[in-house]
């Protein structure tokens, strides 16, 4: 068999009125059979997927296992993968039509580059407030990652939400050097294999979007979700990455110091999630959203400013699990944007949702198309 030059892992779970719109994503990249092996691993759908996967037989290899989650769905396909590029795609997102041509385009450049990640357009399914292609989420401009210091760790925290599943693309050499994913992380298996990647050889976002990343009321972590279990499962998995992460780092020989830098957020996110639904001291829920706050944004407006201090000081008077309930109930009711008044900060890294204002911030005319008649099926 001749080695394909790319090698695609779809990853489905119940995802039968995506899967199609997936597949056709990948097959439309304009790589021959001999360039491009797709493989779906199908973690126990109880759906039709099945049936819907088949009809593209033979480009597509097909492998259904017992439901046990994204890790263990990884864990079982990356041994089957043959190409030199390994490219992941959550079934229910699809990637634009030159997405395998631009990050090719960085692995072949720089040999030293083991893993690229770049923009992407976060849509809304009709079940989520929109219902439209949006906003586009990434980098100010196109950026190299190294760990070799405290400051690109710092850098690269906040951008490894651009190696997300159906944006990360790793060198097969480097994939293999990742230990077996932890199976509790039945979501989020990406952020471990992308982690630990980061620490085995530099990294490249790209400004480009080159994914549409969907929205809708399955997603296992729905944005903006008030349902209270979808949080506590997130809670459990950002619980586990903070336990098994710095150890994994440390393997791949990255200093404590450099490892706490890197996993400065999702720490932050654990305590966050923590006092959320253990409780905890007042003077907790200020020192971790002080410094959440000093973290995310380089600058802001004396306006907002005066609110977020305002905001801080309510958490000193407030139990944080109280705190916490108000602020999903702000989110929840879109309050933020009688706040917008104050003007927006200024992220440190650059990275934000913004609005697709232009044409050049439009996808490509057969994509967005695509998108429409899948939203109004």
């Amino acid at each position: 068999m001749t080695k394909p030059l790319v090698s695609v892992l779809i990853d489905t779970y119940n995802q039968e009125h995506f899967i199609e719109q997936a597949i056709e994503s990948v097959l439309a990249q304009g790589l021959s059979p001999s360039e491009l092996e797709i493989l779906v691993i199908d973690d126990g759908s109880t759906d039709n997927t099945a049936a819907l996967v088949v009809k593209f037989a033979p480009r597509i290899r097909y492998i259904r296992k017992k439901n046990g989650g994204q890790a263990s769905a990884f864990n079982a396909a990356i041994p089957e993968l043959h190409g030199e590029i390994i490219a992941f795609l959550d079934a229910d997102d699809w990637w634009a039509e030159n997405k395998l041509f631009a990050v090719l385009d960085v692995f072949q450049k720089d040999p030293s580059i083991g893993m690229v990640g770049h923009a992407y357009y976060r849509c809304y399914d009709e079940s989520q407030p929109g219902n439209d292609l949006t906003e586009i989420v990434g980098p100010e401009k196109s950026t190299r990652i190294t760990l070799s210091n405290c400051a690109g760790a710092r850098q690269a925290d906040p951008l490894r939400n651009c190696f997300g599943t159906s944006r990360l693309t790793i060198r097969k050499t480097i994939l293999n050097k990742v230990p077996p994913i932890p199976e509790e992380l039945i979501f989020s298996a990406d952020a471990f294999v992308l982690t630990v990647a980061m620490a085995l050889a530099d990294a490249y976002v790209l400004q480009e979007s080159l994914c549409f990343y969907r929205l809708h009321a399955a997603n296992l972590y729905s944005f903006r979700s008030a349902d209270i279990a979808k949080h506590r499962r997130r809670y459990t998995i950002i619980k586990k990455l903070v336990e098994v992460l710095p150890g994994a780092l440390a393997t791949a020989g990255v200093s404590v110091e450099i490892a706490s830098a890197l996993l400065e957020s999702d720490n932050l996110e654990a305590k966050q999630l923590q006092l959320r639904f253990d409780g905890g001291w007042p003077w907790e829920t200020f020192r971790t959203e002080f410094l959440s706050f000093r973290r995310a944004y380089r600058d802001y407006s004396f306006g907002y400013g005066l609110y977020k201090w305002l905001v801080l000081a309510s958490t000193l008077v407030v139990p944080p699990r109280v705190f916490y309930s108000l602020r999903e109930w702000y989110s929840e009711h879109n309050l933020r944007r009688f706040r917008n008044v104050l003007g927006e900060p200024v992220p440190v890294a650059g990275i934000r949702p913004r609005p697709i204002t232009s044409a050049t911030d439009t996808p490509d005319s057969e994509s967005a198309a695509k998108a429409s008649v899948r939203r109004n099926e």
